[in-house]
């Protein structure tokens, strides 16, 4: 041992050789073979070393065994420790027992004798430590004795070669008996060369010896240098990595500093990289339960980087192992999930800092399996942040971080997800609940992952449980997602199923709880598992198949539509499965095919379907969805052509040479044949006149529209796509009565019931017509004929295109005077026809909802009550027979106007409904005035019986595709512009219903963004036509008037003088229409998540121009990018609206409203990018650009206000709602919106006179600003104004919150911005002193509560800064009271005047006033100022001021209470009390002085 021989030379043993190694075998011969002077030598020192213990009561030559050690050991150690430091000849005597006992312990014998433990002389226990352990605790010999054992080590490590690692006892074990000795002293005198020397020992040691060494360490050791054995074992660590555990144990067992700790940690975390994997485990406990709070982010880090888990780097490999029948996984992995599991659980800030981490991660190639893993972890062992979990993992999902693969990684390892199988599957049902489309579309595949990985009963039972339970929320898009998994699930393992079908035939008892969507999935389900039941006569599902037969038996039988459209869903649904063409087993019980029981059950259906007309339409309609994506049996396919068949021989009548073959008459009606396009090839026309004339036939025309579906899609099925079969019906002509009869003589000659069959007539006519359009636009995609064939097609779809809009013109024009509710021919509602059908105002709009939603309160609530009356006059006739006439009834009978009539009310509330019906023929052709009907004007009593009509499918739309036709007589496109007009008005009303996240149902089942991705290839076209409407308003001159006319004639039209076209009108129309089909696509709720989508939308309007430097947009935008899309978007419709300010008002109006939704659309997507990369120097580039955009959004909305428009297009209530809008956008907008707020109801809205001049505006500088539009624009400015105060609001109670945090902005900015707002409801409410109108009035009365209500919030505050800012809350208080007085007076006033739209608002105003008067009152008691506060009786004045009598309305004044006056005056002693003093009426005066 040279080198343990330098470190201590002056150790060195006398009796040794020059030789430093420790001895050998070899060595031990020599020294045996030695000369006999030495052998004296040595014995001489062993003498004295056994004299000197003998004195101390210590027998070392003992032959039976051990040295003998004193009754007293303690005794013995003070001997020793005395006569080695304190004695005369201390330092030879310590020299000469140290030699000698060298000497002694030469032999192996004797130094076993004195390591294990001694015989006691006397009484006590005959066993105790041994003599080595003794003297190791004399202070003077200890180091020489510590460092005499350490050189001894090396002579007993071959024993562990000759052993081969085979464990020997601890007796015969002497180098493990050495290192016990030196565990647990009670001191160590030189803990520095001790730790050295063990070191240098330590390296060369025997695997096995050195291991136990090292955990033994803090034993041998101890706290008191930590430092040199970290240095020593990380350099261990670096030479031999297999000693990780034992240092991981050693060091988890040493007392550290934090900076020791924090040293240590970046040891252990820089051998999770090579460590192997079955030490992982201890690694990672030691890493998160032993490290400081401060590294813990950074182990969380590097675990997240180093650690591999299942299919991480090669899921490949994975699903390999899985069709091999290998588990992918092993005890490793299974031991690192337990061991993260437990740490997670006993330290809670492991799972904060989990999720901290994993928040950060921004980019979606940073994410590993092993996040899932975590997130799954955090979610089971610690309850409080398992929504934070939940939310991590839905942020991710939506932003593309996490991939349906990685979690596929994660449950292949079947054996960890068992373990952890509870939080994946709430995981599961967390996700699936979720209103975003993509989470749910996640959940939907980790329910079917689970499914297919897990094939144990439990698990399975466990997942379908979780899915009964989503089908039973009630949520719509829950149930859906539901459903569809379960869908899924049924048609690829149905037989699994069967045995779980007591848990799943629960959802057969809600059925009628859901929409005809998810019904339609409910009966998938139990359709696939009956078909897989008949296949398995031995299952436990063999009754599945019987239950749904007998349930949609039933509900096919049923009377009420309701369970008959159910049970009709059904069987389709049921016939579909089992009547597929690729499934022609036999059923085991009746030993039938599955085609003939399809079959008999659509045999069933047709016949209880026939009664009724909507049973039978729905029968048809639903039969062709299911031809449309199912090719079923021929045997079934025969059975429905030949029912088909039918319909030429019910609907059709021959012609000869293009004519009829006699002019019968029809109810006293007359028929001619419309619209014929094939001439006199025609060989028959569609009969719709005779039919609609029989009383016993009519019902059949309900059922035409539907049954040609159905034929059409038997014809495509049969014959590869093509309608050439039945081609003649396209261009057959319509027999309908005859024209004469719309002129004013001809209808006025007709009776009551002849005028409803002309209307029938043209209704029928009118879907007929759409349900062409329908089929035959199916042929224009792809090559189903020739060029010639499809451009004949074109120019006849064009012209039946004609047709309709010409049709519904006049049916339009004449149901104005003909008491006819139209007939249903579209079965498909959102639920059910009895929840819709009695609201047509709602259906035919499909839901009617501005753009930008505002609270029109001056409706009142007598719209409401009419909706009530009118739902329940429609909902039972004999029901309204058998109730009590009510007052009102009777008064108005009488002919007496009740209050609710009463002028000053809402001027654009609706008309009743059905006076047009009731009042007999007042159609505009008994008038003796002229009329025109306008072509493009909308018709509106159509649209409201619009949810009667049969839908126009997407193909449709193509027809906006289509080139000029060829056959004009000149470039004038007005003749184009009614058709286009027609299908834009079509798509917006479906945008409408997207718009608020619903699906399309009926034929056109779709979400938004599907609906878009279909009218992909249309957006090139809108804006080609959309060019072509502005070129046609600004030409202005009416180019070839006529051109309609001809265009009409050529397609078949009679000749209707009084149906007229006018250019500005119908290029208006078609602007508005595309800009507001424009701004619907640019909100459609995921349209900005499909980047590519909204990319197309907006690089089909790109503007020409390129912005000047003026207008403070950032030149550096690059093309291509979303911003310059944005941008050329925005320029393309802002030159639109230059154009309109010179034309029409309507237009620029709705071409700022598109402006907003581009603005709109491009904050969504830069929330979308700072959600994904965060903030950064782009995200700051796109705010700029976003806030340039908003300037110019301001200046616009401010030119539409100021321009002088000389006519206001559109009825009152459309033109009040619009300049609101307008308003809306000029003030949020703004630069300071306080500011422009106050400066409109304070300077400018004063100015309006209630003359009704034209020329007021000029004054104000506002022309839309008139005496008409005044309750526009003070709505407006109140409820903006409202806003603005909920805002401040909450920043106070933020300010709040972070008192001593940082401030944003200063007390003193926050009371001048309180202040601005009680000005603006001050100078508002004290408008009506000069205004008498009674909207204005009940709006004052309304939001000025709410402003004190609101008001009130923010007394906290400003108790809390009252003694800094006394001046200005005082002079807020004030100012505040001006309103409520003149509050007072409204209120009083109202109640006088029996104005009941009003008194409806008093109580909750009267109560906000109230709260008012004692919160100030409250504040100047606890916040002592010098002020007087007085409380006593107002005087009963009126708005001019003129003191009344306060007795003149005690009479009619039943509510004592809604006279009452909330004020308060506030004033400085210096000014004397307050003169304004207020309380109740009745109650008696008082004075309250602070």
């Amino acid at each position: 041992m040279v080198f343990l021989h330098q470190q201590i030379p002056s150790r060195k043993r006398p009796s040794s050789s020059s030789s430093s190694f420790p001895p050998s075998k070899i060595t031990k011969s020599t020294t045996a073979n030695s000369p006999p002077q030495n052998d004296v030598g040595e014995n001489q020192a062993i003498d004295k070393t056994v004299s000197v213990l003998a004195d101390a009561g210590c027998t070392l030559l003992n032959p039976s065994g051990p040295p003998c050690l004193p009754s007293d050991p303690h005794k013995l150690r003070r001997h020793l420790q005395r006569l080695f430091s304190s004695s005369e000849n201390a330092s030879s005597l310590r020299s000469d027992f140290l030699s000698g006992f060298s000497s002694y312990i030469q032999s192996p014998k004797n130094l076993r004798r004195v390591l294990i433990p001694s015989n006691r002389n006397g009484f006590g226990p005959t066993r105790s430590e041994s003599l080595v352990r003794q003297l190791l605790l004399v202070p003077s010999i200890q180091q020489d004795l510590q460092l005499l054992l350490l050189e001894k080590l090396p002579e007993y490590f071959d024993i562990y070669a000759e052993n081969n690692g085979v464990s020997m006892s601890l007796e015969d074990d002497t180098a493990r008996l050495i290192i016990n000795q030196l565990r647990w002293l009670d001191f160590i005198v030189d803990t520095s060369s001790f730790t050295d020397k063990l070191m240098q020992v330590l390296s060369i040691c025997p695997p096995k010896l050195k291991r136990e060494i090292i955990e033994s360490l803090p034993e041998i050791i101890g706290d008191l240098n930590n430092k040199d054995v970290i240095d020593s074992l990380e350099q261990m660590l670096q030479e031999d990595s297999t000693v990780i555990m034992p240092v991981l144990e050693s060091l988890s067992n040493l007392n550290l500093d934090s900076q020791l700790q924090e040293k240590v940690t970046m040891i252990a975390l820089s051998c999770i990289r090579t460590i192997d994997a079955e030490h992982m485990p201890c690694l990672l406990r030691y890493l998160l339960l032993s490290s400081n709070p401060e590294c813990i982010r950074r182990i969380i880090t590097q675990i997240r980087k180093h650690l591999k888990f299942v299919g991480a780097s090669n899921s490949f490999v994975t699903q390999s192992k899985k069709f091999k029948g290998k588990s992918p996984v092993d005890n490793s992995e299974a031991s690192i999930l337990n061991v993260l599991s437990s740490c997670l659980k006993i330290r809670n800030i492991l799972c904060q800092e989990i999720l901290k981490e994993l928040e950060c991660l921004k980019n979606p190639q940073d994410h590993r399996v092993i996040d899932i893993w975590l997130l799954i972890l955090v979610h089971l062992n610690s309850e409080s942040l398992q929504k934070s979990c939940g939310k991590i993992i839905k942020k991710k999902i939506i932003e593309d971080c996490i991939q349906k693969d990685m979690f596929d990684q994660c449950i292949h390892a079947k054996e960890l997800v068992k373990d952890h199988f509870r939080s994946f599957l709430s995981l599961s049902e967390y996700l699936l609940a979720c209103k975003e489309e993509k989470t749910r579309d996640f959940g939907l595949h980790l329910y079917i992952s689970l499914f297919e990985e897990l094939a144990d009963t439990y698990s399975r039972q466990e997942v379908l449980g979780s899915l009964v339970t989503h089908v039973g929320s009630g949520v719509s898009s829950e149930v859906r997602s539901a459903l569809q998994t379960m869908g899924l699930l049924a048609s690829k393992y149905a037989k699994e199923l069967i045995s779980f079908s007591p848990f799943i035939n629960g959802i057969l008892d809600y059925l009628e709880g859901f929409s005809v969507e998810n019904l339609h999935k409910v009966y998938e389900v139990f359709s696939h598992l009956a078909l897989s039941a008949q296949s398995y006569p031995d299952s436990c599902g063999s009754s599945i198949a019987n239950e749904l037969l007998m349930i949609v038996r039933k509900q096919v039988s049923h009377p009420d539509m309701k369970y008959k459209q159910m049970g009709l869903i059904g069987t389709l649904k049921i016939v579909s499965c089992i009547g597929d063409a690729n499934d022609v087993n036999c059923s085991y019980q009746s030993q039938k095919s599955n085609s003939e029981e399809a079959l008999e059950l659509l045999r069933t259906s047709l016949d209880s379907s026939k009664l009724l007309p909507l049973p039978l339409i729905l029968f048809y309609d639903e039969l062709s969805v299911m031809l449309d994506h199912k090719t079923l049996h021929p045997v079934i396919m025969e059975w429905i052509g030949k029912h088909v068949g039918e319909f030429e021989s019910i609907f059709l009548s021959d012609l000869e040479a293009g004519h009829l073959h006699s002019n019968d008459s029809y109810c006293g009606l007359e028929g001619e044949l419309w619209m014929n396009l094939d001439g006199d090839i025609s060989p028959v026309c569609l009969s719709i006149l005779p039919l609609a004339s029989s009383s016993m036939e009519s019902s059949s025309l309900q059922v035409l529209p539907a049954k040609f579906l159905l034929l059409s899609t038997i014809e495509r099925s049969t014959n590869h796509g093509s309608l050439g079969g039945i081609d003649a019906l396209l261009g057959c002509p319509l027999h309908l009565p005859s024209s004469k009869y719309f002129s004013e003589a001809g209808w006025k000659s007709l009776t009551q019931k002849q005028k409803q069959i002309v209307c029938l007539s043209l209704y029928y006519a009118a879907n007929w017509i759409r349900e062409l359009l329908n089929a035959f636009c199916t042929q224009l995609v792809g090559n189903l004929t020739s060029q010639a064939t499809k451009e004949e097609i074109i120019s006849k779809l064009m012209n039946r295109l004609r047709n309709l809009v010409f049709l519904e013109s006049l049916l339009d024009n004449f149901m104005k005077s003909c008491s006819l509710s139209i007939p249903e021919l579209h079965f498909y509602m959102e639920h059910c026809r009895s929840t819709l059908s009695n609201q047509p105002h709602i259906v035919g709009h499909v839901l009617r909802k501005n753009r930008h939603e505002i609270t029109h309160d001056s409706t009142s609530p007598k719209k409401m009550a009419h909706k009530r009356n009118s739902k329940a006059s429609k909902s039972s006739n004999t029901d309204t027979k058998l109730q009590q006439p009510t007052i009102l009834d009777m008064l108005k009978k009488a002919g007496i106007a009740t209050s609710q009539e009463l002028p000053g009310g809402d001027p654009s509330g609706p008309s009743t409904k059905g006076t047009t019906n009731e009042s007999g023929d007042q159609s505009p052709l008994d008038s003796s005035n002229p009329f025109t009907v306008e072509i493009s004007a909308v018709p509106k009593d159509l649209e409201a019986q619009r949810f009667n009509f049969r839908p126009l499918l997407v193909q449709c739309y193509f027809i906006l595709t289509f080139p000029k036709s060829q056959e004009s007589c000149c470039s004038d496109p007005t003749a184009e512009l009614p058709l286009y007009l027609y299908l834009l008005r079509d798509i917006q009303s479906k945008l409408k219903y997207l718009t608020l996240g619903k699906h399309l149902s009926g034929f056109i089942r779709m979400t938004g963004v599907e609906f878009i991705i279909r009218i992909r290839p249309l957006f090139t076209s809108l804006e080609r036509h959309l060019n072509a409407a502005v070129s046609a308003l600004r030409e202005g001159n009416e180019i070839c008037s006529e051109h309609w006319k001809v265009q009409s004639a050529f397609a078949g039209n009679p000749d209707i003088p009084y149906l007229l076209l006018t250019k500005s009108s119908v290029s208006i129309a078609v602007i508005k229409e595309i800009l507001h089909c424009l701004g619907k696509m640019l909100n459609l709720p995921d349209i900005v998540t499909d980047k590519s989508v909204l990319s197309d939308l907006l690089e089909a309007f790109q503007s020409t121009n390129t912005p000047d430097v003026s207008s403070g947009i950032n030149a550096n935008i690059e093309p291509g990018t979303l911003e310059y899309l944005l941008l050329g978007a925005f320029l393309f419709v802002e030159d639109i609206l230059e154009i309109a300010c010179s034309y029409s008002f309507m237009v620029a109006a709705e071409s700022l409203l598109t402006l907003e939704s581009i603005i709109t659309s491009a904050k969504k997507s830069l929330h979308m990018s700072l959600e994904g990369n965060g903030k950064g120097k782009n995200s700051e580039l796109f705010q700029g650009f976003i806030q340039s955009l908003c300037s110019r959004l301001r200046n616009s909305s401010q030119r539409l206000l100021r321009n002088t428009w000389d006519d206001l297009e559109g009825g009152r209530k459309c033109r009040g709602e619009t300049i609101q809008k307008i308003l809306h956008i000029y003030l949020e907008n703004s630069d300071s919106t306080s500011d422009s707020l106050e400066q409109l109801a304070c300077s400018i809205l004063p100015q309006v006179s209630l003359g009704k001049t034209t020329e007021e505006g000029g004054a104000h500088g506002f022309p839309t600003l008139r005496s008409t539009t005044l309750t526009v624009w003070y709505r407006e400015l109140h409820e903006v104004n409202l806003t603005i105060l909920y805002k401040l609001i909450k920043e106070v109670v933020i300010m709040k919150k972070s008192k001593g945090g940082i401030q944003h902005r200063t007390v003193e900015d926050v009371l001048v911005d309180l202040r601005q707002s009680v000005n603006v409801v001050v100078s508002l409410v004290n408008m009506c002193r000069t205004h008498d109108k009674a909207a204005v009035h009940g709006m004052a009365i309304k939001y000025g509560g709410r402003f004190v209500d609101c008001f009130l919030k923010a007394f906290d505050f400003l108790q809390a800064n009252f003694q800094t800012h006394n001046q200005l809350i005082i002079n807020l208080v004030k100012q505040l009271q001006m309103a409520t007085r003149t509050i007072q007076t409204l209120c009083s006033e109202a109640k006088g005047m029996k104005r009941t739209n009003i008194t409806s608002k008093i109580p909750s105003t009267k109560r906000s006033m109230e709260r008012f008067l004692f919160h100030v009152k409250a504040l100047l008691y606890t916040t002592p100022s010098g002020c007087t506060f007085w409380m006593g009786n107002l005087k009963h004045k009126d708005l001019s001021g003129e003191v009344v009598s306060s007795q003149a309305y005690v009479d009619v004044d039943e509510n004592p209470a809604a006279d009452e006056d909330e004020a308060a005056a506030v004033a400085s002693e210096e000014d004397g009390p307050a003169k304004v003093i207020c309380t109740k009426l009745q109650s008696s005066k008082s004075k309250l002085q602070s």
